[in-house]
């Protein structure tokens, strides 16, 4: 029975592995459109400051 559990737990390590690499791997850009529409915001916002004055 011991030499069981010694099998089990390289069992679980190359599970846990495989849901880490899983989750690692994900598609992430659900965020980013959020993101780059804050930044034109940021941008626009910046323009309007910088065109009210004097050139450098």
């Amino acid at each position: 029975m011991a030499s069981l559990a010694w099998l089990l737990i390289p069992l679980f390590a190359a599970i846990g592995a495989a849901i880490w690499g899983s989750w690692a791997s994900r598609n992430r850009t659900a965020g980013d459109v959020a993101e780059l529409a804050g930044y034109a915001r940021f941008r626009d916002a910046m323009e309007k400051t910088r065109s009210g004055s004097e050139p450098v």
